[in-house]
């Protein structure tokens, strides 16, 4: 039962009270890049919790049975980056030969999932956080739908932005950043969440 509550706890706060985004600041180039159009951000979202929960996965293993074992913890950022590069291009890889149009429709998001901070920031809080495999797993995937809803809602509203009434000073990249910051004062009223 413990396990269930600890599962909970590390679900709601990876969405909503440590949301990547909004109060770590990991993964805020794709955030504010590919957010302009909602249906962009959906494709963004979902690649980057897939590859999120894969490499945590991927990441878990390799430091426990890898490096753990022969003593070569000073090279978990290293190890962690070679990974998620191979995970991406072997996933780029696969999507490419088995399904060309999701490969077509995802394009330059693919590649640039590799040097999504949030992808690299999530596998390393895995280890500082001593997070088993199984909370590995799931604190991954959930980082990725933080990260997909904290985008969705984003480029929801920078959709209706473009017939709303500011200053010609805040056009275009301006009212983007203060919108972001205003989310992420309103995603701040989560950090005080008690689950039981």
């Amino acid at each position: 039962m413990d396990q269930i509550f600890e599962l909970l706890s590390i679900t709601l706060g990876a969405i909503l009270a440590n949301n990547f985004i909004f109060s770590q600041f990991l993964g805020c180039c794709p955030f504010l890049g590919v957010s302009k159009k909602v249906d962009t951000a959906v494709g963004m979202g979902i690649a980057v919790t897939f590859v999120m929960g894969l490499a945590s996965a991927v990441c878990s293993v390799v430091d426990e049975f890898v490096l753990g074992r022969f003593g070569l913890d000073y090279m978990q950022t290293v190890a962690f980056i070679l990974v998620i590069a191979a995970l991406v291009q072997f996933i780029e890889m696969f999507l490419q030969k088995s399904m060309p149009s999701l490969y077509t429709a995802l394009g330059i998001y693919l590649p640039l999932i590799t040097t999504n901070c949030a992808v690299l920031g999530v596998v390393l809080l895995n280890v500082q956080n001593n997070y088993n495999f199984i909370e590995s797993v799931v604190y991954g995937v959930t980082g990725g739908l933080g990260f997909l809803l904290a985008i969705v809602l984003f480029a929801s509203i920078r959709e209706r932005l473009v017939f709303a009434d500011y200053p010609k000073a805040f056009e275009g990249f301006p009212i983007a950043l203060v919108t972001a910051g205003l989310m992420a004062l309103a995603f701040m009223g989560f950090s005080g969440l008690k689950v039981w």
